[in-house]
């Protein structure tokens, strides 16, 4: 069994895309803004802002999951979080959206915010059940 630490951050080609993406929504911003549609700049400023926003996360809170033999680390907005095995449960949900199985993985933490963190494979940059595999074998005491 390989006890060595373990990352998972978004992809860099997630975040190549979205930052292609943000440039074109300023773009048609700008387009639409000088094209006299009044409508247009709104949706589309709207569109820049939150792919800025999720684009920009993505690109600084990485890894935003790290795991070794003593726990896991949580990269936030507010911050690392460090905590042990002891103060965490991870398990792996899967629920049905738009006809198909979605999994997802969740780390509930004991008295230390944030107290629920709900990771799919875009934060991932990986299936979430290989993730709960990986952190089941760094976990102390996992058979």
């Amino acid at each position: 069994m390989d006890n060595s630490p373990a990352s998972w951050a978004p992809k860099p080609a997630v975040i190549g895309l979205g930052w292609l993406l943000t440039v074109f929504a300023a773009a048609a911003t700008v387009f639409t803004a000088l094209s006299g549609d009044p409508a247009g700049p709104i949706l589309f400023g709207i569109a820049t802002v939150g792919l800025l926003a999720f684009t920009a996360l993505g690109t600084v809170v990485r890894p935003k999951l790290s795991a070794d033999t003593h726990g896991v680390r949580v990269r936030t907005l507010t911050g690392d979080h460090r905590l042990d095995w002891s103060q965490v449960r991870v398990r792996l949900v899967r629920t049905r959206r738009f006809g198909r199985e979605v999994a997802t993985l969740e780390i509930e933490c004991e008295n230390v915010p944030p107290h629920l963190l709900v990771l799919g494979w875009i934060e991932l940059g990986t299936d979430p059940e290989d993730v709960v595999d990986v952190l089941s074998s760094l976990r102390p005491g996992a058979a």
